[in-house]
C-alpha cells in the first residue's frame, strides 16, 4: 500500500525526490528534464545547495540512461524492462550516484532506499538495496570494462556506451567528424558533460560587458554578444526579467549574428526568419534590424511557440506570421533569410538530456525531406544577391552538407558562398560551411551554410 504524500516527504530527501519525480515524468509523459525539474524547484521551494543536487542528479541521471541501465540490468540479473517504472527510476538515480559523483556509496544507497520505501515499502527497498549494493563493488571504469565492446574490436561502440551514446549517434559523428577517433572521444566526452549556461545581450539594450558585469559571468569567446553565467539561475537576474538579455547557446548566437554581417549589397532592410520559434534567434536578429533600420518577418507554424515570439521580440520591428514557412503567402524579395530548420537535434543533446534515448535513426528521413522544401522556399524568397544562412542544430550530414547540395543541384542559378568569415572563430571546418563542436569551440554543434541566389 502507497503512503501518503506527507509521510513521503518527511521520509525522503527533497533533492532527490525532486530529481527521482523528474525522471518520473520523463518516462511516463515524456516530458523534457529541463522544463519540468526547474518549475518543480520553485513550487517545492527547494533552492541552493539542494537544487544544485537535484539539477546535478537528475540531468545527469537522463543523460547516462543507456550505460546506466546496463549496468542496472547486469546487477540485477534481469533485463530492464521487466523492472517497474517506478523502481527503476530509483534504481537509475542511485547507480549515477554511485558511478557519477562523489556522494558515499553508503548514502547513495540508504538514500535509494528510503525513496522507494516511502511508496511502495519494504519488498521493492529490499530488491533496489541489492541491487545497488552489487553496483557499488565496482567503479564506473571496471563497469564498462565488463559491459562495453572491446576496444580493439569495436572502437565506436566502446567509446558510445563509454560516454553514454546510443551507437547510431556515435556513428554519426564519426562520419562528420572524418572517421577521427580522438575526434570522436573528445565529442562525446564534452556531449557527455553538463553544459555551461551562456547568455545573449541584446543590442542596442545591454553590452556583453555590462551583463558580464551584473551577473559575475565572463564574456563570450566568440560572439560579441554572449556571456558565460558562472551559476545559479538566470531567471534570478533583473537583465533577463526585463527582458535585456536572455538564455541562448553561444552557436546559437553565432548563427544569428552571420545573417546581420553577410554582404547583400545595397540591403533593403527587408529581412526573413523562417522558422522562428521560440524566438531566440529572432530576437538577436530583431535587435540589431532595430538598429539597422531593418524589419524582420517571423514565421512559425505553432500558435503557441508565435505567442514566444511576440513576448521575446516586443517592442522590436517584428510582424509574427503563424503558417507552414513553406507556403506562408509571403512575396519574394527579401534581403536576408535565416532558415534555422527543424532537425534532429543532435548538437545540442547534452542541454536535452533524455534526448538522444528518444531519437532514432529513422527520424532523420522524414526531417531531411522537411529541410529540403524549406531551403527550396528560402532560395525562391531571395532576392539576386540576397543571402539565405541555412542552419540546424545537427552535424549529421544528412541534414547538413546534404540537403544543401542536393537543393543547390536543383537551382544552378543560387551558389554557395563561403560562411567561414561570418563567423568569428577557429577551426571551423574546411569550409565553405561551417560546423561548431562542443569539444572545440564549446558550444553546441551548430551547421551554418551560406548561400546566394
Amino acid at each position: 500500500m502507497k503512503r501518503s504524500s506527507k509521510t513521503r516527504d518527511k521520509a525522503v530527501d527533497a533533492a532527490r525526490a525532486a530529481a527521482r519525480d523528474t525522471l518520473r515524468a520523463v518516462r511516463e509523459r515524456d516530458a523534457y528534464a529541463n522544463l519540468v525539474l526547474p518549475k518543480m524547484l520553485r513550487d517545492r521551494g527547494i533552492t541552493g545547495r539542494d537544487a544544485a543536487l537535484a539539477t546535478e542528479l537528475a540531468y545527469g541521471t537522463a543523460r547516462a540512461q543507456g550505460l546506466l541501465d546496463a549496468v542496472i540490468s547486469a546487477a540485477a540479473q534481469r533485463p530492464i524492462d521487466e523492472i517497474d517504472g517506478a523502481v527503476l527510476d530509483v534504481l537509475r538515480l542511485g547507480t549515477y550516484q554511485l558511478l557519477r559523483t562523489r556522494i558515499g556509496a553508503h548514502a547513495a544507497v540508504s538514500t535509494s532506499v528510503d525513496l522507494i520505501r516511502s511508496e511502495m515499502g519494504m519488498g521493492p527497498a529490499g530488491f533496489v538495496n541489492a541491487v545497488l549494493r552489487k553496483v557499488s563493488q565496482r567503479d564506473e571504469d571496471l563497469w564498462i570494462d565488463e559491459l562495453a565492446p572491446p576496444m580493439a574490436e569495436d572502437l565506436i561502440g566502446n567509446l558510445a556506451f563509454r560516454y553514454a551514446h546510443p551507437r547510431w549517434i556515435a556513428e554519426v559523428f564519426a562520419d562528420a567528424l572524418g572517421g577521427s577517433a580522438g575526434a570522436l572521444q573528445a565529442a562525446l566526452a564534452a556531449d557527455d558533460e553538463r553544459p555551461p549556461v551562456h547568455l545573449v545581450a541584446r543590442p542596442g539594450l545591454i553590452t556583453a560587458e555590462e551583463l558580464a558585469l551584473s551577473c559575475g559571468g565572463d564574456v563570450g569567446r566568440y560572439s560579441p554578444y554572449c556571456v558565460y553565467l558562472p551559476g545559479g539561475d538566470p531567471g534570478d537576474l533583473a537583465a533577463i526579467r526585463d527582458g535585456y538579455a536572455g538564455v541562448q547557446d553561444e552557436g546559437s548566437q553565432l548563427v544569428g549574428r552571420a545573417l546581420t554581417v553577410a554582404d547583400v549589397g545595397d540591403d533593403g532592410g527587408r529581412w526573413l526568419d523562417m522558422c522562428a520559434g521560440p524566438g531566440g534567434k529572432a530576437a538577436l536578429v530583431a535587435a540589431i534590424a532595430d538598429i539597422d533600420g531593418a524589419h524582420l518577418d517571423a514565421v512559425e507554424v505553432s500558435d503557441h511557440r508565435a505567442e514566444l515570439i511576440r513576448k521575446v521580440v516586443r517592442d522590436l520591428p517584428v510582424d509574427v506570421l503563424v503558417a507552414d514557412a513553406r507556403s506562408a503567402g509571403l512575396e519574394p524579395g527579401y534581403d536576408r533569410i535565416l532558415l534555422d530548420a527543424p532537425c534532429s537535434g543532435l548538437g545540442s543533446l547534452r542541454r536535452r538530456p533524455e534526448a538522444r534515448w528518444r531519437r532514432d535513426a529513422g527520424d532523420v528521413a522524414d526531417l531531411v525531406v522537411l529541410q529540403r522544401e524549406l531551403l527550396t522556399e528560402a532560395l525562391r524568397l531571395v532576392r539576386p544577391g540576397g543571402v539565405v544562412i541555412y542552419s540546424t542544430c545537427s552535424p549529421h550530414p544528412a541534414e547538413t552538407t546534404g540537403v544543401v547540395a542536393e537543393v543547390l543541384a536543383a537551382h544552378p542559378d543560387c551558389e554557395q558562398i563561403d560562411a567561414r568569415g561570418l563567423v568569428p572563430a577557429d577551426d571551423v571546418g574546411d569550409g565553405p560551411h561551417v560546423q561548431l563542436w562542443p569539444h572545440v569551440h564549446g558550444t553546441d554543434a551548430m551547421f551554418l551554410a551560406a548561400l546566394r541566389r
